[in-house]
């Protein structure tokens, strides 16, 4: 039952990202280059309803509605330095492959067979990050 609920979530999720044109390339580009509002929008608009959707959780102790357990979100640790490397590698690949994680799987859904090797390559250095991390001092 759970598999079935998240395909939906995720079919939903991808959808809701084409259709929005934030999986397309030029809209990235348009970003990048700071010609237009929209990618930005967006983003805005997912990090906003983020925090008060944790906000909620974590005030109300809203619990999960697959198993019923009490909802907990660890905060984060504190450490500039790691979040700044992880977030210039993050941008430097979203800006060589055109796409960020989610809208590569609507970039294939919608049949753009290319996004194929950027979802390998990403796969890949998901594996490599794992493997490294442990040796890394932040």
């Amino acid at each position: 039952m759970k598999t079935i609920l998240f395909f939906i979530i995720g079919t939903f999720f991808v959808i809701t990202l084409y259709m929005s044109e934030v999986s397309s390339w030029f809209r990235i580009y348009e970003m990048s280059q700071f010609n237009a509002f929209h990618m930005y929008g967006v983003i805005g608009s997912a990090v906003f309803l983020i925090v008060i959707i944790t906000f909620s959780i974590k005030k109300l102790k809203i619990k999960s509605v697959l198993d019923k357990r009490p909802t907990t979100i660890p905060n984060k640790e504190n450490g500039c330095k790691r979040y700044l490397y992880e977030s210039i590698i993050f941008g430097g690949c979203w800006a060589i492959s055109g796409t960020c994680p989610s809208p590569m799987y609507s970039n294939l859904g919608a049949g753009f067979l290319p996004i194929i090797g950027v979802i390998f390559a990403a796969i890949f250095g998901t594996f490599v990050s794992d493997v490294i991390q442990p040796k890394l001092l932040y």
